[in-house]
């Protein structure tokens, strides 16, 4: 008898979502599976970004659900569900006024935690996001961009969520700091197996930390392969991304040699 199929994390069951006349996802049905790294490829308004906001309820379907272990996010206490899902955006949006330590500890702070065990909490995470034990009683301003969205990592890793959404985090960085982030995901990942649905319209980025990718074009689902099915598939769209990907290299390597 084969083990029954462990239920999924987070799950869309023919969700749409529609702003005034214009509708941004028609019938999507998706499921996350615990520790995966699910990414969302597509172009600028393709429904990514929407679809990941459906999962911490920061927008809510028109029809259809959304279920997050288990449970329609229209029955889960909006603000528990949002405490505990690790959310990271591409501008950080740490709190200026705040240093580093608060902003990382805000979470844990409004959960109850004491100070004490706040401030061990930050010292862990600075040192597993690879920042030195002084960064925090710095401000956001005095960090780099690189150091910054280290922090946005910590701050969404501080209450130990089992889920982590992460909206294009790295694409506003120089290409050296978006490779080491990028590394130092993959190598946090394997340590921390979080549920992680990730953002991203850059394939080489997907091809990399994406356990599968779920490719969306205006406002659909168009498939969901493993990186390795991604690379071989015959579906028009995703060999295209994958032709304008080899096209992108090659055009790097001429430059390279003119």
């Amino acid at each position: 008898m084969e083990p029954a199929a462990s239920s999924p994390v987070i799950e869309f069951r023919d969700v749409a979502y529609r702003v005034a006349d214009t509708q941004v996802l028609y019938g999507f049905n998706l499921q996350v599976q615990s520790g995966e790294t699910l990414v969302l490829l597509g172009r600028s308004g393709s429904g990514k970004t929407t679809s990941l906001k459906l999962v911490n309820r920061l927008l809510s379907p028109t029809s259809g659900d959304v279920r997050v272990k288990g449970v329609s996010n229209n029955e889960a206490d909006v603000i528990r569900l949002r405490r505990s899902i690790g959310y990271v955006i591409q501008d950080v949006g740490l709190f200026p006024h705040f240093t580093v330590e608060r902003n990382i500890g805000l979470v844990p702070k409004i959960e109850g935690w004491t100070d004490d065990r706040i401030r061990a909490r930050v010292q862990e995470l600075l040192q597993t996001v690879g920042l030195a034990a002084g960064t925090a009683s710095r401000y956001p301003h005095q960090l780099s961009g690189g150091q910054r969205q280290r922090v946005g990592v910590a701050r969404a890793l501080a209450a130990d969520p089992e889920i982590l959404l992460m909206d294009e985090p790295f694409g506003a960085l120089d290409p050296l700091t978006r490779d080491e982030l990028q590394r130092e995901f993959l190598l946090l990942q394997r340590r921390l197996h979080k549920t992680v649905v990730f953002v991203t319209h850059d394939l080489r980025e997907a091809l990399r930390l994406g356990t599968r990718i779920a490719l969306m074009e205006a406002g659909r689902l168009v498939t969901v392969l493993s990186p390795a099915e991604f690379l071989r598939s015959t579906d028009s769209l995703a060999a295209a991304y994958v032709r304008a990907f080899g096209e992108g290299l090659e055009s790097a390597a001429n430059r390279g040699t003119s």
